[in-house]
């Protein structure tokens, strides 16, 4: 029986990447000389230090753009609020990967009601749809990119 999983993770090395070279922008930036910014990673976590909140803004969209053209989905970010001590700004970033429990929920009624001949399993952090039909996984898979889920899906171990 034909079957997939959809998952959401994070590749740690493209991420790591990502932030050396947002890291390297930063030191090289004129705008940044002497305000000792930068991002740090620790585990699942990134938090960007800097002078002001204006700092932390412009390093949000730099450390952005360092993702995407690493291929990371911007919507694993979930950020907390930008908090200012004396002469310098934090921001913490959580990144999200695998599917929570309320998500796939959300999956599985979505594949139910699209009235394929497919069923749906929760399996910790990621769901497995299967089926008789190689297309009807296919069309499953088209279904759950139109859908407005808030976390980035691969589709992997498509099984014959």
């Amino acid at each position: 029986m034909p079957s997939f999983d959809v998952v959401s993770e994070i590749e740690q090395q493209e991420l790591t990447n990502a932030i050396d070279q947002a890291n390297r922008e930063i030191s090289t930036r004129f705008d940044f000389k002497g305000t000792d910014s930068k991002i740090d990673l620790n585990e699942w976590v990134l938090t960007i230090v800097s002078k002001s909140e204006f700092q932390i803004k412009q390093i949000n969209d730099i450390l952005k753009n360092k993702l995407n053209k690493r291929g990371i989905d911007i919507r694993c970010l979930e950020y907390e609020e930008i908090v200012e001590n004396n002469n310098e700004a934090r921001q913490i970033i959580k990144i999200k990967k695998g599917i929570d429990k309320d998500k796939a929920k959300l999956i599985v009624k979505m594949i139910k009601n699209s009235k394929l001949k497919i069923q749906a399993s929760i399996q910790g952090e990621q769901v497995r749809i299967s089926g008789k039909k190689r297309d009807d996984l296919q069309n499953a898979i088209s279904e759950l990119k139109k859908t407005k889920i808030n976390i980035p899906l691969q589709y992997i171990n498509f099984r014959d």
